[in-house]
């Protein structure tokens, strides 16, 4: 977005900490709101029935995509101690390409849940007092793999009307500082500003600007301070009837809101609500198309690898506008 199209900054105090009493509180509400997920356990993404799924694809007007993953990193930073690794496999040093056929080859494999690779997060990926999603026994995770709630509910991929909150554009800022919170008040006023209304099985993704301030400044200590949505904001997407969250960060802020619990929203999301996240995408081109384009929605296809008893995978996210 251009400086002219900018907003004026807006100055919003910090939101509170919460107690563990207020976060165990809210998550009991959330939880008692969210869908069941009948014999399927699917969480929220039956929110996402063929009918939407029909109704965002007739939304589709120029058929330009974008891309909502980064690249894959195969660096270590500070916020990558562990990066991919991705290493030829053929031609070796000794081989030479000659008469005939050949092949080139190579080998691919990465942290799934780290803090700068795309990712998707499965509804086992998150326990709380000894529980997943649904009240599923945590023992049904074992080293061997997950038994339940697993990658394997999202085979058939994820398709459906994705929406883009622009908390930056909002506060007219290129992007939110580490540790900044998003709260329920800005997402209703993204939505205002941008023209557009977040619904029943959409795909919820919020923009705190986390991919640009990495490609201008830097990578940083992420597990110590990143911007993050406020656990009380999980009241919008949980009284919206979202299917899917997303952020370009993932979704937490560090420091936590809750001392006792690192990753509220990621328990909020997860194991209350039956959200699959999906954490650490790129927004920047999506935000310029929009921002071209007048509009914040588009059909959004999300395909994760065949990882049966996976907590997780690495996804490339399109948005068809």
């Amino acid at each position: 977005m251009t400086s002219h199209q900018r907003p004026a900054p807006t100055h919003c105090p910090p939101p509170r900490p919460l107690s563990e009493a207020d976060f165990r509180d809210l998550y009991r509400r959330l939880r008692e709101q969210a869908p069941d997920g009948g014999d399927r356990r699917r969480g929220a993404l039956d929110r996402l029935t063929p009918e939407r799924v029909v109704a965002a694809a007739g939304e589709v007007r120029s058929g330009r995509t974008v891309s909502l993953a980064a690249p894959v990193e195969t660096r270590s930073g500070p916020d990558s101690p562990e990066p991919a690794s991705h290493r030829m496999t053929a031609p070796t040093r000794r081989e030479t390409y000659g008469h005939g056929l050949d092949f080139a080859r190579d080998r691919f494999a990465m942290n799934v849940h780290g803090d700068v690779d795309s990712h998707l997060d499965a509804l086992c990926h998150v326990i709380f007092d000894g529980e997943l999603y649904g009240g599923v026994p945590a023992s049904t995770v074992t080293p061997d793999g997950a038994g339940a709630l697993t990658l394997d509910l999202v085979r058939d991929g994820i398709v459906g009307r994705g929406v883009l909150l622009d908390i930056p554009r909002l506060r007219g800022v290129e992007w939110l500082e580490p540790g900044d919170q998003v709260t329920a008040e800005d997402l209703v006023a993204a939505e205002t500003a941008q023209r557009t209304t977040v619904g029943p099985g959409d795909l919820l993704f919020v923009r705190v600007g986390h991919r640009l301030r990495r490609r201008t400044l830097g990578a940083w200590d992420v597990p110590r301070a990143r911007a993050g949505l406020h656990p009380t904001a999980m009241r919008f997407p949980a009284e919206r009837r979202v299917s899917v969250l997303g952020s370009d960060g993932n979704s937490d802020a560090a420091p936590s809101a809750v001392a006792e619990v690192a990753f509220p929203v990621h328990v909020l999301a997860v194991n209350a609500m039956g959200l699959h996240l999906l954490d650490y995408l790129d927004f920047e081109d999506l935000a310029e198309v929009c921002e071209q384009q007048g509009r914040w929605h588009f059909l959004c296809v999300v395909a994760p690898l065949r990882l049966p008893a996976a907590t997780g995978s690495p996804v490339n996210p399109i948005a068809v506008l």
